[in-house]
């Protein structure tokens, strides 16, 4: 097996995960709505939940999969997450499915900091740059193709294919990387490590900008916690959105997708085309753009306005999440703990958009319009975030 075919194998890890996780996960608010009688608010909270566990697993995983190394991290991640996934399939209860749920948003972070480690591994810094590219585009069009097909499952198999899909694809991801494990070492040792570049230096366009390089990174950060502020909350009120269209949950397969491959198609361009490299429009665009498409989303009442707007969110999250790894690896270092930290980011957005609208939901007067109100308190937490990345371009041009 040579270095090459080594990587191969760990991005199939990643597609894998990113099947299993997201039958699981993005579906498991239809399964709350439809076991349980879960609307928006109920959602919500959930995903609130998932996410606060999330930050703290995110960071301590990370540091985790460093320490102990990355495939144990992947063994432990893969077995645990299987018995989640079939806890939730045996027991019925909501207090079961909310400590599965609790479970699984920390064994999660066994498995995604490893992987993008284990993706760079031995590679040069311009080596590091074409995996991420793969490594992204790999991961964002398995998320398409689940969202797409999983209504289609959902509505085929019953509410229990959200349990015994992912469980199969998690088994057969141990059984990879027991696989893969026994030629890990084998081969690392024979791939050659590449020269150090002992004074590392953004590349060159970070030095025609006004804004020192720094800077970039600061804003990619703060930026990729809002970007998943409005994933997740779409993601959590979906079930909500596809009553109001009347779909099925086939149909939000079909039409609701869209996003996810307006987002692999921005991978794909962004990984070839690099002129927005430490061009701060770009950023703010997509900013912007994310506010007005997650708002056009959720308060549209005509199914062509919320397919057009997922075009816009699909390039606008995939611009801010590839500036928030791209400017992590051009100014600051890669590695599992850093990893981790990009993970810990991802789960702020996760838990305070959701945890926004659903305390909105929870205490406002009844008299408000509850989704206009809660979707406008969620945009609003945006417009802060706007703000704040502004201000950074402010402080960060080089005097």
């Amino acid at each position: 097996m040579t270095h090459r075919q080594l990587k191969v194998g760990y991005l199939a890890l990643a597609a894998l995960n990113t099947l299993a996780t997201s039958y699981y996960f993005n579906y498991l608010f239809f399964f709350l709505r439809d076991q349980f009688g879960y609307g928006n608010r109920e959602n919500l909270w959930v995903s609130a939940l998932h996410g606060f566990i999330y930050i703290f697993a995110a960071w301590q995983c990370g540091k985790f999969a460093e320490r102990r190394g990355q495939l144990l991290s992947l063994k432990l991640g893969f077995v645990t997450l299987a018995g989640v996934v079939i806890g939730g399939a045996l027991l019925p209860g909501i207090v079961a499915q909310l400590a599965m749920i609790a479970i699984y948003s920390v064994v999660l972070l066994f498995t995604w900091p490893a992987l993008e480690s284990l993706v760079s591994e031995r590679e040069s810094r311009a080596g590091v740059q074409q995996m991420v590219g793969v490594y992204n585009c790999t991961w964002a069009g398995a998320a398409a193709l689940a969202y797409f097909t999983g209504g289609k499952l959902y509505d085929a198999f019953g509410k229990g294919a959200i349990f015994w899909l992912p469980a199969i694809l998690f088994a057969a991801q141990l059984l990879l990387a027991l696989w893969l494990e026994e030629r890990h070492d084998k081969v690392i040792a024979a791939t050659p490590v590449p020269p150090k570049e002992i004074h590392h230096q953004p590349e060159e366009a970070a030095f025609h900008q006004p804004v020192n390089p720094q800077a970039f990174l600061k804003m990619a950060w703060l930026a990729s916690p809002f970007a998943y502020i409005a994933i997740n909350t779409l993601f959590a009120v979906m079930p909500g959105i596809a009553q109001k269209l009347g779909l099925s949950p086939t149909r939000v397969g079909l039409f609701c997708s869209v996003w996810l491959f307006g987002r692999l198609a921005a991978f794909a361009i962004l990984w070839r085309w690099h002129g927005w490299h430490y061009r701060f429009r770009w950023l703010l665009g997509a900013f912007v753009m994310l506010i007005a498409s997650f708002t056009a989303i959720l308060l549209a009442h005509e199914l062509w306005i919320v397919v057009v707007a997922q075009v816009a969110l699909g390039l606008a999250t995939g611009l801010i999440y590839y500036s928030s790894l791209f400017y992590a690896m051009d100014v600051g270092e890669a590695g599992s703990e850093h990893s981790g930290l990009h993970e810990a980011f991802i789960g702020v957005g996760i838990f305070l958009g959701t945890a926004v609208g659903a305390a909105t939901l929870q205490f406002l007067p009844a008299h408000f319009n509850p989704e206009t109100t809660s979707t406008l308190a969620v945009a609003g937490l945006l417009v802060v975030g706007l703000v704040g990345l502004i201000w950074l371009r402010c402080r960060g041009v080089a005097r």
